[in-house]
C-alpha cells in the first residue's frame, strides 16, 4: 500500500550489531536449556507493529494495529502457545521511510522480539526489510501492494526474484488490484474513458499506472493523465485539465488525504464523474471528510468485506467493544492474520525443540521458516504463502460510496 515520501534511506546496521542471544524475557526461576534456548515456562515473546499511528493515514494505520492487538490477546487467552505470553509494542512511523527504519532498528534490537508486522506504506518497507533480512526476523504486512516488494525491480517484465526471505504479506499485489480495478471500470462500469493521476509516490504511482496499462488494453482511451504532490491543497489547475478532457472516470493512484480534496473540487466544479482508486482511499475516513462529494466514487481493497466472513464477526465484536480507534475494515483482518502466522510459527518451532524456544537469533531464523510454510484458515481467509513471500489469496473487492458508506459491489480474483 501507501508511500508518503520519495527519501530512500540506504543505511543499514553492521550485522555484528544485530547479533542477539538472548531469549525472551522470564522469570527469575526460569532455566535455560541445554541447547541454549529456555523453557517455555514465563516467557514473554513481543510482536512488533509498525504503521502511521498519528497524522496522515492514521486511521488505517490505528487498524493495523489494533487487529494485532486482539490477536495477540486471543492467543493468550487460549494458550495458543503453552507457557508463552505475546505482547505488542506497536511503533510510530508517521509514514515515513526513514522513521519506519529508525523503529525496524529498535525492534530488532530489543531481544524479546520474535517478529514485526507492518509497516502499512510501501514506501516505508523498501527502508525496513533490509534491517529485518540482517537481523533474520519475520516481516508480515497485511498492507503493502508493491509487486517489487517480494518480486523484485524487474518483476514487471517477467523477471521475478525474491530480494528478501524474511519478509511476507497477507495482502495481494497491485499486479492484480490494478488489473481488477480497470477491469471494473471498463466491462462493468462501462467507462470508455479515464484521465489518471498518481501522487508520486511508489504505492500511487506504481498501482496507477498498472491501471493504464490495464484500461488502455481492453480498448479504454486514456483521456489524459497528470501527478500530484502529497500534501497539495489546491487542485484547480488538475480540475481544468480534468474537465477539458471529457473524461467520465478519474483514476486516483494515491490516498485518501489528497483523494478526498480532488473529488470535493471536481464535483464543485460541476465534473460529475466519480473518482476510483485503491486501497489507498478505502476509509471511512475519505468519506467523512470528502461529505456528499465521494457519493459513487469507488475503491477497489485486498480481500472481502470483513463484516460477510463468518470468521472475523468475534474480531469486529471485540474490536468496537473495546472501542478502539482507527479503520478496522481496511486491513484489521489482514493484521490479525499475520500476527497470528507468527505466533503459529513460534509454536512450530517450539514444538520441534522439545517444547523449548531456542536461542533468540535461531529462533528467529526458524520462525521465519515455519511462516514460509504456513497453512491456515484465518478471520480473513485462508493464510499461506508463495515462493515469493506473497498470499495465495488473491481476492479482491470493489467498493461504491453509496448514501455515505462503502459498498461491495464485486468481490472476485485477478490474475492477469
Amino acid at each position: 500500500m501507501r508511500h508518503r515520501s520519495l527519501l530512500l534511506v540506504t543505511s543499514v546496521l553492521a550485522t555484528g550489531a544485530l547479533t542477539l542471544t538472548a531469549c525472551g524475557s522470564r522469570s527469575d526461576d526460569s532455566k535455560k536449556s541445554d541447547g541454549g534456548g529456555s523453557s517455555a515456562s514465563n516467557t514473554t515473546l513481543t510482536i512488533g507493529v509498525d504503521a502511521p499511528l498519528t497524522g496522515q493515514n492514521s486511521a488505517t494505520g490505528l487498524g493495523l494495529q489494533y487487529g494485532v492487538q486482539i490477536a495477540v490477546d486471543d492467543a493468550n487467552a487460549k494458550k495458543l502457545v503453552p507457557g508463552v505470553t505475546f505482547k505488542v509494542e506497536a511503533l510510530d512511523d508517521k509514514a515515513l521511510p526513514a522513521t519506519g527504519q529508525q523503529n525496524a532498528t529498535q525492534l530488532v534490537q530489543d531481544n524479546n522480539v520474535i517478529g514485526a508486522v507492518g509497516p502499512l506504506n510501501s514506501g516505508v518497507a523498501t527502508s525496513m526489510q533490509q534491517v529485518f533480512a540482517t537481523a533474520n526476523m519475520v516481516e508480515i504486512s497485511p498492507a503493502n501492494t508493491n509487486p517489487a516488494l517480494t518480486q523484485g525491480e524487474k518483476w514487471a517484465s517477467g523477471t521475478k526474484t525474491r530480494p528478501f526471505k524474511t519478509y511476507f504479506r497477507t495482502a495481494t499485489t497491485d499486479a492484480n488490484q490494478g488489473g481488477f480495478a480497470a477491469d471494473y471500470a471498463y466491462n462493468t462500469a462501462k467507462k470508455k474513458d479515464a484521465f489518471v493521476v498518481d501522487d508520486k509516490q511508489t504505492y500511487g504511482a506504481g498501482l496507477a499506472g498498472i491501471f493504464k496499462q490495464k484500461f488502455a488494453a481492453l480498448g479504454g482511451k486514456i483521456a489524459g493523465t497528470d501527478h500530484v504532490n502529497t500534501g497539495d491543497t489546491d487542485y484547480s489547475t488538475l480540475v481544468t485539465k480534468i474537465k477539458n478532457s471529457h473524461a467520465d472516470l478519474l483514476y486516483y493512484g494515491g490516498q485518501y488525504d489528497e483523494a478526498q480534496l480532488i473529488t470535493k473540487q471536481l464535483k464543485a466544479a460541476g465534473v460529475n464523474i466519480p473518482l476510483m482508486g485503491g486501497d489507498g482511499i478505502f476509509s471511512d475516513t475519505y468519506i467523512k471528510v470528502a461529505g456528499k462529494a465521494s457519493e459513487g466514487d469507488l475503491a477497489t481493497s485486498v480481500g472481502v468485506p470483513v463484516t460477510t466472513l463468518p470468521a472475523a464477526q468475534n474480531f469486529i465484536k471485540t474490536y468496537k467493544a473495546k472501542k478502539y480507534p482507527g479503520d478496522y475494515g481496511t486491513y484489521g483482518g489482514y493484521s490479525y492474520d499475520a500476527a497470528t502466522a507468527i505466533i503459529n510459527a513460534v509454536k512450530t518451532v517450539m514444538d520441534a525443540n522439545g517444547g523449548k524456544l531456542p536461542a533468540m537469533n535461531d529462533a528467529r531464523a526458524k520462525v521465519v521458516d515455519a511462516v514460509q510454510k504456513a497453512d491456515f484458515d484465518g478471520i480473513a481467509g485462508h493464510v499461506s504463502f508463495d515462493q515469493y513471500g506473497d498470499t495465495t489469496n488473491k481476492q479482491l473487492t470493489v467498493y461504491q460510496v453509496k448514501n455515505g458508506k462503502w459498498v461491495a459491489v464485486k468481490s472476485g480474483t485477478y490474475n492477469g
